[in-house]
């Protein structure tokens, strides 16, 4: 069993409602899928390889070695328990948004430039995505990305997007340590250019863990919580974690799409219509301060213990 791969060249040709449909079933059924043919160039995609690889070998590597998770397995290990690290991830990560450009790493020289310029690829391969959902769950063109930028004013976006570029190095002891606990995503769309060489991500399906397989130059595209909430539960947020590994630094790109922090989240009445509606109002906000203590734990609790509308 492997997750769906879409070519969304076609979404835009004859063979359009069957990529709709194609889709529709992936975010019903995994809420986790690959594109390809996506759009963004691969010319850039090489390059924010290289770079993003680049910076980690030359600024971070050394650093990790001496990081938290490391110190934790090496006690674990003196003390020769065997008991596995369960509140730590085996992970280096930097952090990118909009508003903290000036902390964005500044070697390998070329690296902001070029994340500046995918970023916005990204972006707007997001737009495309929240409007093929918008089409797929019956609701007007462009209702999930506004629903997302609640407040926005003179066409400035109020939406949060980040983007975390993660390196899973290798562990001597993988068996020990997560190299990410298992989690749904909080937000909306999130958009992730992982190694194409190095596996390890896995998503929950059916209670059997999957691998999300390697894909040269795919975006993989999973679903958040607040997905599953506008779509009234049609589309689910996925379980998915990272194993540690013996060999290999895996990469890991991941774009997150979220609603701005004032925005109020609720079903949208097409996506419920005829059923009930099986999730709370909420303000994002509000559910992200939930989120941060729970992220960890089962996700239906975190909808009930969110301050309601």
């Amino acid at each position: 069993m492997a997750i769906p791969v879409i070519d969304f060249s076609k979404i835009n040709g004859e063979e359009r409602e069957k990529t709709l449909s194609e889709i529709a079933r992936a975010c019903e059924e995994w809420g986790f899928f690959q594109l390809v043919n996506h759009g963004i160039p691969l010319e850039l995609l090489n390059k924010v390889k290289k770079l993003s690889s680049d910076c980690y070998k030359t600024e971070r590597e050394e650093a990790f070695k001496t990081s938290t998770p490391v110190k934790l397995l090496n006690e674990v290990l003196e003390k020769n328990s065997g008991e596995k690290l369960e509140n730590v991830d085996w992970e280096d990560v930097f952090t990118l948004f909009d508003h903290n450009q000036n902390e964005w790493p500044s070697k390998p020289s070329g690296l902001k430039e070029a994340m500046g310029e995918y970023r916005e690829e990204v972006r707007k391969l997001a737009s495309k995505m929240m409007e093929v959902m918008d089409e797929n769950l019956g609701l007007t063109k462009g209702y999930i990305k506004k629903a997302f930028n609640q407040g926005m004013e003179d066409g400035e976006e109020t939406a949060f997007f980040g983007t975390k570029v993660s390196h899973y190095p290798p562990c001597p002891h993988p068996e020990l340590v997560n190299g990410l606990r298992a989690h749904t995503d909080a937000g909306g769309v999130v958009l992730l250019f992982q190694d194409d060489e190095y596996d390890g991500l896995q998503v929950l399906k059916d209670g059997e863990w999957i691998d999300v397989q390697p894909l040269p130059n795919a975006i993989v595209i999973n679903t958040g919580d607040q997905i599953e909430v506008l779509s009234n539960g049609r589309y689910k947020s996925a379980w998915h974690r990272v194993l540690a590994r013996e060999e290999g630094n895996r990469r890991s790109i991941a774009s997150f799409y979220n609603p701005s922090y004032k925005a109020a989240i609720g079903p949208a009445s097409a996506a419920e219509e005829g059923s009930e509606k099986k999730y709370p109002k909420f303000v994002f906000g509000d559910y992200m301060d939930v989120y941060a203590n729970q992220k960890f734990m089962p996700k239906e609790p975190r909808f009930l213990a969110v301050k309601s509308l």
